[in-house]
């Protein structure tokens, strides 16, 4: 809901915004990625036959259905559906056999680095590529040392890695190779779905992510041993009623949660569309405003749009964190992702104290990233009206700072 625009009328421009005293330009808060419902019916229909079947967990007709789409779609012959990423991570490490260092981004949710500490593994952080945000092969090979065992990318924002340049450097060296797919489902890269590179390929099945199991993730690999040794590894070692054969946990989806996911996956054509035309609404928006870069997708790649990632460049008028001030005050959430960095956040802070320094690119982005609002619960023109909010702002950029600033002092 959007107040009325008389509320803003004969106000100078700087007067209109919420850090000023204005109401903000939406009464409720517009979050950077509400989940994704699908058909409502169609999952309440699944969810009825679970109860009536009373199969609720176990791998059920619902989880054996959506590994088989998945399979389909990314192109692999083995989908392994978990609990959520983190633990799809921690298997396939375990899985692997890696140890002592593995190379990972510091710009990356903390979990890609989590699964590696959980299990005593130690992420190196290689730094990143400015244009891409993905791991920058020469940084990757700078790290390597006699205990490096795997690399681990990830391909940010569904823009794929550099993927020939890593799996060469994986091979030469003899390391393991695999990617934190996270952002990338339903992804390319040059023509290749994303998820059939590396030795296999982690997606999170989040609520906040473009196609949802509430809770959820995915191990794809065209290993069929791995995918064993995997399958073991999320249901306590278990090969059969009574046998137990291996170390494991539990780590399964329930029947619930892959119905919701089958649901998700019904609309996944629409969900892009919708994802691209906010990008495109975005553009066409925010084109020729000063200091403010609206990442590209690369065309030789298709992409699921899910993100909306602006740069706040040091020609801006204002900083990334001015202007994520100036968006919270009007109800726009606006993220400063992977914000601030890794590396800076424990323990990885106190382990590698001296980290940032050899990390000068993965610093800048996490300084100048700005994530916008956008999903199927964004309409074009709440679209224009965060813009309005940017465009007001930056135009009026010295008395919005004094603002600021006044703001944060604290009462005498």
């Amino acid at each position: 809901m959007v107040p009325p625009e008389r509320h803003r009328q004969n106000m100078n421009p700087a007067s209109r915004l919420a850090i000023f005293g204005s109401p903000p330009a939406f009464a409720e808060k517009l979050h950077v990625g509400r989940p994704n419902i699908g058909n409502r019916d169609r999952f309440l229909a699944r969810l009825n036959d679970i109860l009536d079947k009373r199969w609720l967990t176990n791998r059920g007709e619902y989880v054996i259905e959506l590994e088989r789409r998945i399979g389909r779609l990314v192109g692999v012959r083995n989908c392994v559906l978990v609990s959520n990423g983190t633990v799809g991570l921690e298997l396939l490490i375990r899985a692997l056999g890696l140890t002592g260092e593995v190379i990972v981004p510091a710009f990356t949710f903390v979990a890609t680095a989590h699964a590696l500490q959980w299990q005593e593994i130690t992420p190196v952080f290689a730094d990143i590529d400015p244009d891409t945000h993905c791991l920058d092969p020469g940084s990757v090979e700078s790290m390597i040392t006699p205990r490096t065992s795997g690399i681990i990318g990830v391909h940010v924002w569904g823009r794929p890695c550099a993927i020939e340049d890593l799996a060469g450097i994986a091979a030469r060296r003899n390391l393991k190779l695999t990617f934190d797919a996270a952002h990338a489902f339903a992804c390319s890269h040059e023509g290749r779905m994303i998820g059939s590179f590396g030795e296999a390929e982690v997606f999170s099945f989040h609520a906040t992510k473009l196609i949802n199991t509430f809770e959820g993730g995915a191990i794809v690999t065209d290993n069929d041993s791995l995918a064993e040794k995997l399958r073991l590894m999320q249901n306590f070692g278990f090969a059969g009623y009574d046998r137990v054969i291996y170390i494991g946990t539990n780590g399964k989806m329930s029947e619930v949660c892959a119905a919701m996911g089958l649901t998700n996956l019904d609309s996944l054509d629409e969900v892009i569309k919708c994802n691209r035309a906010n990008y495109e609404a975005y553009q066409r928006q925010l084109a020729g405003i000063p200091g403010m870069r609206l990442l590209a997708y690369d065309k030789r790649h298709s992409s699921n749009y899910q993100y909306v990632v602006v740069t706040v460049g040091d020609d801006s008028l204002l900083t990334r964190d001015e202007l994520v001030e100036v968006l919270h005050a009007e109800n726009v959430m606006a993220r400063r992702y992977f914000f601030p960095g890794v590396h800076r956040m424990e323990p990885y802070k106190s382990y590698f104290p001296h980290a940032h320094l050899l990390l000068p690119v993965t610093e800048q982005v996490c300084r100048q990233v700005l994530i916008l609002p956008t999903g199927t619960a964004v309409s074009e023109a709440e679209i224009a009206r965060v813009c309005e909010v940017i465009r007001t702002a930056l135009g009026a950029a010295s008395l919005v700072r004094k603002r600021l600033a006044a703001l944060r002092r604290p009462a005498s």
